[in-house]
């Protein structure tokens, strides 16, 4: 026997499918149309259409423009949000690739508006990612991911980074102030992977490549155990080499 609650309707908001029919019919005019039109495609009132335009043109969502209607800045935002995150999936089944491909985890970082931002990263249960223990964005001088982006800054901007989040050893492997950790920046060649041995994380060493699409100064890098360091290097250039094929996939996302 069907009950009730297996037969109710849901509860459905007219005005809000109305507001979103006219939205619907908004989208499929890039220059947009006109009241009437957009009333008519929606099977709507012209009077209604009239109060859910002014309502959603009111909260932004569209926008009025020598007498037609078209998406505001609020319903570009929900656009370019999607775009986003449709970019960001797209990164990170790539860095899942080259994953399982090496074995390894890998992550990808970018400095974005003077911090370090890690953006993606792909691992396993078999293969987990470091434990972030200490805030990466404060910690750029102890991981690989740090000092490959900020060796690739120029020195005013490096300084400013240094000023703001202090060197301090992390571990006994660390680099111990800031005048070593410039001249350990200053002695390597800028765009040469970097390898950085239990700096950030005892038991673990780590390597990053660096990046440049554009203006936008970036990184990907891989971790391991110490017990595997001598597959670090074989695994640095197998990702130096295919890197030109991810970065096609990547060079839409790198600047999210």
């Amino acid at each position: 026997m069907t009950t009730a609650a297996n037969t109710a309707v849901p509860t459905l908001i007219g005005s809000v499918q109305r507001a979103l029919r006219l939205l619907e019919a908004v989208g499929t005019h890039r220059d947009g149309a006109p009241a009437k039109q957009l009333a008519r495609e929606a099977g709507l009132p012209l009077p209604t259409a009239y109060h859910l335009l002014r309502t959603l043109t009111h909260e932004g969502y569209l926008r009025r423009e020598n007498g037609v209607f078209l998406f505001g800045e609020a319903a570009e935002r929900l656009i370019d949000g999607g775009a986003v995150q449709n970019r960001r999936t797209a990164m990170t089944d790539s860095l899942a690739r080259w994953r399982d491909a090496i074995g390894v985890p890998v992550y990808c970082a970018i400095y974005r508006e003077g911090e370090i931002e890690l953006i993606a990263v792909a691992d396993t249960p078999a293969h987990p990612a470091v434990d972030e223990w200490a805030a990466f964005r404060e910690t750029g001088h102890a991981h690989a991911i740090g000092q490959c982006l900020l060796r690739q800054l120029d020195e005013d901007a490096r300084g400013d980074h240094l000023d703001r989040h202090p060197v301090q050893p992390l571990t006994r492997h660390s680099v111990r102030d800031r005048e070593s950790f410039l001249e350990r920046l200053r002695s390597t060649e800028r765009m040469e992977p970097v390898i950085e041995r239990q700096e950030y994380a005892l038991g673990t060493i780590c390597a990053a490549i660096p990046i440049t699409v554009g203006t936008t100064v970036a990184t990907m890098a891989i971790s391991m155990p110490l017990d595997q360091q001598d597959r670090l290097l074989p695994a640095v250039e197998q990702l130096r080499n295919e890197v030109a094929d991810l970065l096609r996939s990547l060079v839409l996302s790198i600047s999210i």
